[in-house]
């Protein structure tokens, strides 16, 4: 299973730091206290610049310079295109139009620190690049926590944020709550805002991802209200036939499979479908994080059953692959939004609103 960790042959060492706990094939630097921004950076070995460059293209034939020596061919310079590349070791990233703007990696970090008004309440605890440099990757623990029960089930809360350098893909920034106890990563909708934030590389891209934090600061505020929902949740129960509807609904791929669930013909489901589900109630059944009085037969515990399959029991190619589907807006974190949506129903309006009829 590939990496993709970026190696820097100029210090010998691969761009990724994480506090304490290793992963990603236990490489990088891991360090014991949480860095500030300015350490951190330096950690994930992200200190680097990046700049647009000039392209240029051989021209063909022959012309006459101005002494009137004849010369073969001749560099010809591309005006609308130039080539992004990192200033320390030159590995050009890519090729980009005249008006895509770089957001430096110190740029990504300061982004960070404005959401609690500087660099010491923010606790950076993963960073790094993939390929030659040109994405990269942040996440950052804020100081205060989500609580559900009796405080025995605890939920963190994240920003995570990415970029790239090469001109593919947006800058990306979600705020994401992980459970502390199964370590399960978490996407769900503060009521009608959106956890996440995508700004395109262009013309004041540094000034939008600047007044972003002001974005994920408000939702955080607003994350006494997931508190709230969580802990109603925990309080609301209901069966395991209603689970494995609710487990149905929030997995459900497409309309042909939602019509073969409204008619009851399993014969039409897809074998593909009926195992994710099966292994999503397994998990939400015997999971020990799942026997606890907050998650054995609540609302709650059907969330997690949903987004627990996803975090630790789902199969994925590779590390990236997984980190796409859960945080970056892919499979999972859609399935966790409608898990989200079902629970929120269930609690307002009982069994009936998973009647499929």
């Amino acid at each position: 299973m590939a990496h993709n960790l970026n190696y820097n042959t100029r210090t010998g060492k691969y761009s990724f730091f994480s506090v304490q706990q290793k992963a990603w094939h236990n490489l990088g630097q891991i360090v014991e206290q949480y860095p500030t921004s300015a350490e951190a950076i330096k950690y994930a070995g992200l200190d680097f610049e990046v700049i647009k460059s000039p392209l240029y293209t051989r021209g063909t034939g022959v012309s006459i310079g101005d002494d009137g020596e004849i010369k073969e061919g001749g560099n010809i310079l591309l005006s609308d295109n130039f080539a992004t590349m990192r200033t320390d070791t030159n590995q050009v990233f890519g090729v980009v139009g005249k008006d895509y703007q770089i957001v430096q990696n110190a740029d990504a970090f300061a982004f960070f620190d404005a959401i609690v008004g500087g660099s010491d309440g923010i606790l950076y605890e993963t960073a790094g690049a993939l390929g030659n440099g040109e994405r990269i990757f942040i996440t950052a623990k804020l100081p205060d926590y989500i609580r559900v029960g009796n405080g025995d089930d605890v939920t963190e809360k994240y920003i995570f944020l990415t970029t790239s350098h090469d001109g593919t893909g947006s800058i990306t920034a979600a705020f994401t709550p992980v459970r502390i106890v199964c370590q399960n990563t978490l996407n769900a909708a503060l009521g009608n805002m959106s956890n996440v934030i995508r700004i395109r590389h262009t013309s004041g891209a540094k000034q939008r991802l600047e007044n972003a934090h002001k974005v994920m600061g408000l939702a955080n505020q607003l994350s006494t209200q997931l508190e709230d929902i969580f802990n109603h949740w925990t309080k609301v129960r209901i069966t395991d036939t209603e689970v494995k509807k609710l487990i149905q609904l929030a997995l459900c791929p497409n309309k042909e499979t939602l019509d073969a669930l409204k008619k009851g013909a399993d014969d039409k489901l897809s074998t593909l479908f009926k195992n994710t589900v099966e292994d999503a109630i397994a998990y939400g059944m015997m999971a020990d994080t799942q026997q606890m009085n907050t998650t054995k037969g609540t609302v709650f515990g059907a969330y997690n059953a949903v987004t627990g399959y996803y975090q630790n029991v789902r199969n994925y190619k590779d590390d990236e692959s997984k980190l796409q589907s859960i945080v970056m807006g892919g499979t999972a974190q859609a399935k966790a939004q409608r898990a989200f949506e079902l629970c929120s129903q269930f609690a307002k309006d009982g069994a009936d609103m998973l009647t499929l009829n």
